[in-house]
C-alpha cells in the first residue's frame, strides 16, 4: 500500500441486507459470504444471492469457503452470483486453476508465512490467525515479521480500537474483518462496521476500486 492510497477494506461473515447496506454505504470495497459449515455465520446460496444483489459492482462479493471440494466450491459460487472465492483449508495451485474463471477474483486465506501473493494462482492473499473468526489476534506486530510481496489482506482480530495500528506495523495493502465488528457472535453492529471502516481509512474519504 503506498502512502497515498487507502487500504482495502472486507467485511466479512455478512448475513442480513441490513449488514449489506451497512457495510456498503460505510465504503467498504468487498463483503463476504460464509459458505464454509459449522460457522455462526454460514449462509446458503440462496441467501447470499439475494445479498449479493444489492451490492453495487464496484464492490467485490466474495464466498468463503474452507476445507470443501472445488465442486462444492464452484456450484455455491455460481448458485450464489459471488465474483470472488475466498478458500480457507488446505487447497493447492491445482485447485486455484481449477476454480479460475473470467471475472472471477481468487483469495487465497492461510495462517503460514507466505513470501509473495501469487505462489498459488491467487489475485489476493488473506493472511489470517490460525483459528480463523475467533477474533483472536496473531502477533502480526512481532519484529520478525516479514510482509509478503504484493497485495494481501491482514485478518484475525482486528478490531476499530486496533486496526490502524495493525496497518501501520505490517503494511498491509488491505485488511479484513468479521468478529471484530459484532455485537455478539455471528450478529454484525452497524456501529462497529462504520467504524472499522473510518479507523482503517484514517484521513482517506474512499478506498481502492
Amino acid at each position: 500500500m503506498s502512502e497515498s492510497s487507502a487500504p482495502f477494506v472486507k467485511i466479512c461473515g455478512l448475513r442480513t441486507v441490513r449488514d449489506v447496506e451497512v457495510a456498503v454505504a460505510a465504503g467498504a470495497d468487498a463483503v463476504g459470504f460464509v459458505f464454509a459449515p459449522g460457522s455462526p455465520r454460514t449462509v446458503d446460496a440462496a441467501t447470499a444471492r439475494e445479498l449479493a444483489a444489492r451490492v453495487p459492482d464496484g464492490v467485490l462479493t466474495v464466498g468463503v469457503f474452507r476445507g470443501q471440494s472445488v465442486e462444492d466450491v464452484r456450484r455455491f459460487a455460481e448458485e450464489s452470483g459471488v465474483r470472488g472465492v475466498q478458500l480457507h483449508g488446505e487447497e493447492g495451485p491445482e485447485d486455484f486453476a481449477a476454480l479460475r474463471a473470467e471475472g472471477r477474483t481468487l483469495l487465497r486465506a492461510t495462517a503460514e508465512h507466505v513470501r509473495r501473493c501469487g505462489e498459488y494462482g491467487e489475485d489476493l492473499l488473506l493472511l489470517d490467525a490460525p483459528d480463523p473468526g475467533s477474533g483472536k489476534p496473531w502477533n502480526w506486530g512481532a519484529a520478525d515479521f516479514t510482509a509478503p510481496e504484493g497485495p494481501w489482506l491482514l485478518a484475525g482480530g482486528l478490531n476499530p480500537g486496533n486496526v490502524k495500528q495493525a496497518l501501520a506495523a505490517t503494511g498491509a495493502w488491505g485488511v479484513d474483518v468479521s468478529s471484530g465488528v459484532e455485537r455478539e457472535r455471528g450478529v454484525k453492529s452497524p456501529e462497529l462496521i462504520r467504524a472499522f471502516a473510518e479507523a482503517a481509512r484514517g484521513g482517506f474519504s474512499s478506498g481502492r476500486k
